[in-house]
């Protein structure tokens, strides 16, 4: 449903995308993570046809966004960075105005997609009474009404409250069961992420250092809690196994190292070890590996 091949991007001199590439297939829900500047947005924008690549190419469906936009954003909603709004009109009228600009408006489909977004009740006020949250579900309908087969959004959950996270979760994996919608995200809510997402590919720099399944990861490399005094001298034995440090507290090990064989070698250089537990390995652990450089790409 998407292809995006070999980004490039660079804004005054400095590299924004260095050869992105990642595809989705029909009706799944895809993540792209990365801290601030790691080239998120820029992927984003560039997808949608608002930046220019400087090398490389975007087909959705099949068709080129840089040679065919209008034709390939067809299939396309999405929420790209703080959607806006007119304040001193109804939510019903900025979504009369908005739908105007881009073919027409469907009054029939609009009251559907109201009442899906949970906005019937309010939709008649004002967008400045708005929440947060409710601008939030605005601007969803809004992604919705041209009945899209990709959505697109730019960490669409950021300031909302766990009730709206989890309304949010709800809602996009009803879609993709009820219409086999295919959803790309980015969001810095790692846990979200897991519990949404099919694959996930993480940025760093421009680049994609990590992309993978959300169940492949959880076992491929054993994680575990563990208390240990002092931390640098088991930071040290740790490495000498081969193993790395996630976090203080959390270590991971080579499959191939026995646990036992681990605490003995803690002991043997003078740790004290009060805890050594096997904890399954979650997003937030690989995307903690990849920050911190343990990573390679892929």
């Amino acid at each position: 449903m998407l292809d995006v091949n070999g980004l490039f991007k660079a804004f005054g001199g400095k590299p924004a995308l260095r050869d992105v590439s990642f595809k989705l297939e029909r009706g799944e829900i895809y993540g792209l993570l990365g801290h601030n500047g790691a080239g998120k947005s820029t992927s984003l924008g560039i997808i949608l046809g608002m930046v220019e690549p400087d090398q490389g190419e975007v087909f959705i469906d099949g068709i080129s966004v840089q040679k065919s936009r209008g034709k390939a954003l067809r299939k396309v909603g999405a929420i790209f960075e703080a959607p806006a709004f007119y304040d001193y009109m109804s939510g019903w009228e900025n979504l009369k105005i908005l739908m105007g600009y881009s073919g027409g408006f469907d009054e029939k489909a609009a009251r559907e997609v109201i009442e899906r977004v949970g906005l019937t009740k309010r939709v008649g006020s004002k967008v400045r009474t708005y929440s947060h949250g409710m601008r939030q579900r605005l601007a969803l309908a809004q992604a919705l009404l041209p009945e899209p087969e990709l959505l697109l959004l730019d960490e669409p959950t950021d300031g909302l409250d766990p009730e709206g996270i989890k309304w949010f979760r709800e809602f996009i994996l009803g879609l993709r069961k009820e219409r086999g919608m295919t959803v790309l995200f980015n969001s810095h809510l790692l846990s979200e992420v897991e519990l949404m997402c099919d694959r996930v590919a993480i940025l760093r720099e421009g680049q994609r250092v990590f992309e993978g399944s959300v169940t492949s990861f959880r076992e491929d490399i054993p994680v575990y809690r563990a208390s240990l005094d002092p931390w640098p001298q088991a930071v040290s034995a740790i490495e000498g196994l081969g193993g790395s440090v996630i976090s203080e507290g959390k270590i991971s090990l080579p499959a191939s190292v026995d646990p036992s064989l681990a605490v003995e070698n803690l002991v043997k250089a003078g740790v004290r070890v009060r805890e050594f537990a096997r904890v399954r390995r979650s997003l937030e652990d690989v995307y903690m590996e990849i920050l911190n450089g343990k990573g390679s790409p892929n």
